[in-house]
């Protein structure tokens, strides 16, 4: 049985320690000096309380349920979770996913291992070739100061693997070999090898390294597909379909011989269904095939285009547990309305996601009262202002309170290095970013 993904207690309690002051946007100026615990037990109000805007919040209630309901999902279907740790880099909420069970962290790049490792997150997939000698070292120092770390990581070329075993080789002190998976790919895909005679040459070399070790086959389908069509579900499935045979051909010819288990992995945030559909069959008796998913985005979920693709979406797919909610919002004031049909939040580029959507205007407070906002559109963002398109009969004035809905977390909480937690209009706890 694997053992639970831990973290480091006392990294984790350290950051709610850390006072708070002006390095930390809408915090208010009241609570600075305070430690996040402290202003937490508080229980400041979000509008009443000092806090200034533009300011992004997550809902402690949607959080809750996301994080049961994705747990319920892989109880049921047999799947592991490693979620992709780089949407919110937030130890703190990477502790909520092992608490829920969640089997591992996915990182994508030699610095976020690094922030990862500072807080002592016990096993990691690295979704990525790791071949930079700096990085490779660093590594192995810890996998040797460390014997409960568990890492893995991609391969999709013969070169990779070479530089790999380069960098490690050279090491007098490297004590474990470091776990490989190969990545396939497929095109108009991102990296990972294109065909099976590519995917296999790797396998063979990293078979072949002294200090290498074949732990699976990786892949990921997110790229192949950008709508919840039926055409994108199908090539989705083909596709992972493609990496299960692999797997399979891999254990013929006698690849996992003494392995004790074997890794399988894809799984975005948008087709997790179809993938855990595909990496839950027919593998043969006696292959020890771990199956992972790697969603990171189920935490949050969005407003956006997670809303329109998720299998637990706003057209959900699986039934067997509820949709997910948005956790993700923002709120701006409105600091200009220069004519009838335009007004200027304070909300731009620098606070939100805008790369897969503009934020969705849903919400406006005027004097303690908050009202659903209808026919808005946010047209455009600058650095620092949200152009807002406004319908003949909009009550925006200059002052109110504008709450929206976030598209695409992941691109959200790398402009925030503290966001509050709040239930309803209280904040009732931090989470700390580290990008």
């Amino acid at each position: 049985m694997p053992t639970a993904l831990t973290l480091n207690p006392a990294a984790l309690a350290a950051l709610t320690e850390e006072p708070l002051d002006w390095r930390f946007k809408s915090v208010p100026s009241e609570l600075w000096g305070l430690s996040p615990a402290e202003a937490a037990r508080r229980r400041p109000n979000l509008f009443t309380g000092g806090f200034v805007g533009p300011m992004v919040v997550l809902d402690a209630e949607a959080l809750d349920h996301n994080l049961r309901t994705m747990a319920d999902f892989c109880a049921a279907h047999g799947v592991r979770l490693a979620p992709h740790g780089k949407t919110t880099m937030a130890p703190q909420l990477f502790a909520r996913q092992a608490g829920h069970g969640a089997w591992a962290v996915t990182a994508a790049t030699a610095g976020q291992l690094r922030v990862y490792r500072a807080f002592g997150v016990s096993r990691i997939l690295l979704a990525n070739q790791l071949v930079d000698p700096a990085a490779l070292r660093w590594l192995a120092a810890e996998l040797t100061g460390d014997p409960g770390f568990e890492f893995s990581c991609w391969a999709d070329s013969v070169r990779a693997v070479e530089l790999m075993t380069e960098a490690l080789a050279a090491l007098t002190d490297a004590e474990r070999p470091v776990d490989v998976l190969v990545e396939l790919g497929a095109d108009p895909g991102r990296t990972g090898a294109r065909d099976d005679a590519t995917a296999l040459a790797v396998a063979e070399a990293v078979r072949d390294s002294p200090v290498l070790r074949l732990a699976g086959v990786a892949g990921y389908e997110g790229a192949l597909a950008h709508d919840a069509g039926e055409q994108a579900q199908e090539r989705v499935t083909g596709y992972v379909r493609r990496m299960r045979e692999f797997t399979v051909a891999l254990a013929d010819s006698g690849f996992f011989a003494d392995a004790g288990q074997v890794i399988v992995t894809a799984g975005g945030s948008a087709y997790f269904d179809r993938v855990t559909a595909e990496l839950t069959t027919s593998w043969p008796e006696g292959l020890p095939v771990v199956p992972v998913l790697r969603s990171g985005c189920y935490l949050t979920h969005d407003d956006g285009f997670y809303r329109g693709v998720s299998p637990l979406g706003e057209h959900p797919r699986i039934s067997e547990v509820p949709p997910l909610r948005p956790a993700l919002r923002a709120w701006a004031q409105v600091t200009s309305r220069p004519t009838a049909e335009l007004a200027l939040l304070t909300l731009g580029k620098r606070d939100a996601s805008f790369d897969e959507g503009l934020p969705e205007p849903q919400l406006f407070r005027r004097s303690g009262t908050t009202t659903p906002l209808a026919g808005h559109a946010v047209t455009a963002l600058n650095d620092q202002h949200a152009f807002v398109a406004l319908p003949p009969d909009s009550p925006l004035q200059v002052g109110d309170w504008v709450g929206l809905g976030l598209s695409h977390p992941c691109t959200v909480f790398d402009k925030w290095s503290l966001i509050p937690v709040v239930s309803g209009e209280t904040v009732v706890d931090f989470v700390r970013t580290f990008f």
